[in-house]
């Protein structure tokens, strides 16, 4: 187990990392500022759980393939930019529904936490830098790594959801004020249909 102190200073590392912005907390902006807060916090427990997925793959060595594996680097950012890609043709679709239509299509949240996961697992960019950063933070003098991986990942989590829970409360009372009436919401839309194409761009041209 780590010291008390390293813990502390990977939290604070963490909470600095959640408020920079970057794709993870723009999609979480999206997301509340056009279906609300409750929708935001929902793909932020999506992509808490994605931050597990990658912490196990670091603890069990498999993120590693993602820094030797162009083939596998690839095919994970194109699946990922694909989805991004699909979510601003959703939006960029419901910018054109009336209001009742868009109540009647709305995203369950089962599917919003989906949303989530699959925006954090498909960013090979996340495994890279969980590789980079958490060793940073464990002693293999205190005992089994595998341990040591999965605290600091549950301290990220925790950073992450204070962080991108503070942004879905921001930006879903935005975007209740703007989807009071019709021409703001159709621009709220459009702006995530927006957000989502620049994050798929994004995605698809980023380099090992």
């Amino acid at each position: 187990m780590q010291s008390f102190d390293t813990l502390c200073i990977f939290f604070a590392a963490s909470l600095l990392l959640g408020l920079t912005p970057g794709p993870d907390n723009l999609f979480v902006l999206a997301q509340a500022a056009q279906r609300g807060k409750f929708a935001g916090i929902v793909v932020t427990l999506g992509l808490s759980t994605g931050i597990l997925l990658h912490t196990l793959a670091v603890g069990l060595g498999a993120a590693a393939l993602f820094s030797t594996s162009a083939l596998a680097f690839n095919l994970l950012k194109y699946v990922g930019a694909a989805y991004l890609l699909y979510l601003a043709y959703q939006s960029w679709q419901a910018a054109g529904n009336s209001p009742e239509q868009a109540r009647v299509s709305g995203v369950s949240l089962k599917r919003l936490y989906g949303r989530g996961i699959v925006m954090n697992v498909t960013n090979p960019k996340v495994s890279i830098f969980f590789l980079a950063f958490l060793p940073q933070f464990t002693d293999p003098a205190s005992g089994s790594l595998l341990p040591q991986f999965f605290l600091l990942g549950v301290l990220f989590i925790l950073s992450t959801l204070l962080v991108f829970c503070g942004i879905s409360f921001l930006a879903g009372w935005i975007g209740a004020y703007l989807r009071s009436s019709k021409r703001p919401e159709r621009i709220l839309n459009r702006a995530a249909a927006v957000v989502f194409l620049s994050l798929a761009v994004n995605l698809a041209f980023i380099q090992r």
